[in-house]
């Protein structure tokens, strides 16, 4: 089998076996029909910048009418991608992946959220994330779903889509009007399964640009390997090393700085608003005792789902340094070499010859 398009710049970042990869193709659209596994694209009436996109990728070839789903819900297939219609709120339809198994008997291997993204800056932008609410304290409310204290298993295609969507949008003419961006983990809905939100943002007027959805579709046709057969982000990656993004602000720039780098995966990215630390006592002007907040949970529970999106990969914590006090940064740090979880700078993520 021929690599993916991510495969096909970064071949030395790659142990490739013919069997796992056509397994991984199976279930990620591409191939055959052996691994019953299926991938859900979820779009909502509701949202131009969701119903836009799904619209334009319904046009392109391959569809058919879906399996009939209960609910009021609309879904379309091709190959092993299903594409999901509903009515509601996209952060709010909690488990879409477990009630489309039960509905259709059929596995669900990931899901993939299309939405509108908004910014107080105004700026047209395409974006990419993953989703959880792990800061949350288990008596508050998420504000856009999900569950306290919660992470999502993230996609492993963030990485890899982000640098496809700027090629993309780059080929579409819609840069540099369009901001190209990853964007920290936040909301919901609840899933099981890898998961990940693409967006077009941020005001009315950009949700619904036809020019823009078409670039969200062409990112999903190419991405998902119904273009040419070949998924661009499948993950294989035994010893690969993942980046595990720690502090900073909402787009994660100095995550983002290497993740736009070839062959650089990505799980969650924790802002500084995910990781609520309550600054010690001072005693003699010195910091004294423990460094109260969720933040210690946060970084937890953002890294075991990370581990789980990415088997056999090596999870690595990537910090936004300047972005931290002195007592903050010490108490990170002490955490995460307790956890036995490795801190890397940035070369440490980029692939090398071999």
């Amino acid at each position: 089998a021929a690599p993916s398009q991510e495969q096909k710049g970064d071949s030395h970042c790659f142990k490739i076996r013919s069997s796992s990869f056509e397994a991984a193709r199976s279930r990620a659209g591409g191939g055959g029909e052996s691994e019953k596994m299926v991938l859900l694209v979820v779009a909502t009436a509701s949202d131009p910048a969701s119903i836009g996109p799904a619209a334009a990728f319904l046009a392109m070839p391959g569809w058919s009418p879906g399996p009939p789903i209960p609910e009021g819900m609309e879904s379309f297939t091709n190959g092993n991608v299903r594409l999901l219609k509903h009515e509601r709120s996209i952060v709010a339809e909690d488990d879409l992946d477990r009630r489309w198994q039960e509905a259709t008997g059929e596995a669900v291997s990931e899901v993939i959220f299309l939405s509108k993204h908004t910014a107080v800056s105004n700026r047209p932008a395409l974006t990419v994330h993953p989703i959880g609410v792990p800061h949350l304290r288990e008596d508050e409310t998420p504000p856009q779903g999900g569950r306290p204290g919660w992470a999502a298993v993230p996609d492993p295609r963030i990485g890899p889509w982000f640098r496809l969507m700027q090629k993309v949008a780059a080929d579409q003419g819609l840069v540099p009007e369009f901001e190209i961006t990853l964007e920290a983990t936040h909301h919901g809905p609840l899933t099981s399964t890898p998961t990940m939100f693409v967006e077009v943002g941020s005001t009315q007027e950009y949700w619904g640009r036809q020019d823009a959805a078409q670039a969200i579709a062409l990112v999903l046709w190419k991405g998902l390997g119904l273009e040419e057969g070949n998924a661009v982000g499948t993950w294989l990656g035994s010893g690969e090393k993942v980046l595990l993004g720690i502090g900073g602000g909402h787009y994660a720039p100095r995550h983002m700085d290497i993740v736009i780098k070839d062959g650089v995966w990505v799980g969650h990215l924790l802002s500084g608003y995910s990781l609520p630390m309550d600054a010690p006592p001072q005693v003699n002007g010195k910091s004294s005792g423990e460094v109260g907040g969720m933040w210690m949970h946060s970084i937890k529970v953002s890294y075991e789902a990370t581990k789980a999106g990415f088997p056999g990969g090596e999870v690595i914590a990537h910090l936004d340094q300047k972005s931290f006090k002195g007592w903050q940064k010490n108490a990170i740090t002490s955490y995460l070499q307790e956890q036995n979880i490795r801190i890397g700078k940035p070369n440490d993520f980029l692939c090398t010859n071999t």
